[in-house]
């Protein structure tokens, strides 16, 4: 299946190390990649059609002088939909005057749900399906935007209702907050002061993050198999929605 990356932190902070780790995992989901991440309110994504180990789209991120608090990142194996830039994961969004940015990891079946013209899929994908029915639903259940804590109420109603259709790990973001849905598989990481040497899985590749930070930074990492040897990543429960705001994670 598919891999998800996902980082929310109290300050703008640089992806490099954990996308260096993340990009290496390409060779076995070479469908496809993208990252998108916040600016403010504004949104970047970029997305291609080969693996990440190749595409001079993901060079161009490793040296890009990326700092965001909201960065959603996807390798893609195809499971449904040809390898096609409109099926290449993260997709994006507008509701209520912001951006929504939203990748997944699994596979669904049977899953046709109604969809009216506001929110239709460009791709044939299950996921951005089951993006723009979110959407639809979000919509319908608040007239403006609500806090993190009632989109995070209404986001356990609906979930369930997709999941139900097969495996729905997926990461969503809107520039406030990460959610992280765990079907099988996601593991989470929070790194806060006093910081310490990190040491990639996949890459011989070590940073010592003291230096590179403060004592008020936070940060939380979200991904699909922990990243580094000797950091204490937390298994997600199946059917848990885990909520980070500031780099910290919410309680349930």
């Amino acid at each position: 299946m598919c891999q998800l990356l996902g980082l929310n932190a109290n300050t703008p902070t640089d992806l490099v190390f954990s996308f260096t780790g993340f990009a290496t995992r390409a060779d076995e989901h070479r469908d496809g990649f993208g990252i998108g991440f916040f600016e403010g309110p504004g949104a970047r994504l970029f997305v291609d059609t080969v693996s990440a180990r190749v595409s001079p789209v993901a060079e161009m991120i490793r040296r890009y002088p990326l700092r965001s608090q909201h960065i959603i990142a996807h390798i893609r194996k195809a499971t449904q939909g040809a390898v096609a830039l409109e099926n290449t994961h993260p997709f994006m969004r507008e509701l209520w005057g912001r951006y929504w940015v939203f990748a997944h990891n699994g596979h669904l079946t049977d899953y046709e749900p109604k969809l009216h013209a506001a929110y239709r899929p460009v791709g044939t994908t299950d996921s951005e399906r089951a993006f723009c029915w979110l959407m639809q639903e979000l919509a319908k259940n608040h007239a403006s935007l609500p806090s993190v804590e009632h989109l995070s109420q209404t986001l356990r109603e609906l979930v369930p209702q997709v999941a139900r259709h097969g495996t729905f790990n997926f990461l969503l973001s809107n520039g406030q907050a990460l959610w992280a849905h765990c079907s099988t598989r996601l593991h989470a990481l929070e790194r806060a002061h006093p910081f310490a040497t990190a040491q990639l899985r996949d890459d011989e590749l070590t940073v010592d993050f003291a230096p590179l930070t403060t004592v008020q930074d936070r940060v939380a990492i979200v991904v699909t198999e922990p990243l580094t040897t000797n950091e204490d990543w937390v298994a997600l429960n199946s059917g848990e929605l885990a909520v980070f705001v500031d780099g910290r994670r919410l309680p349930p």
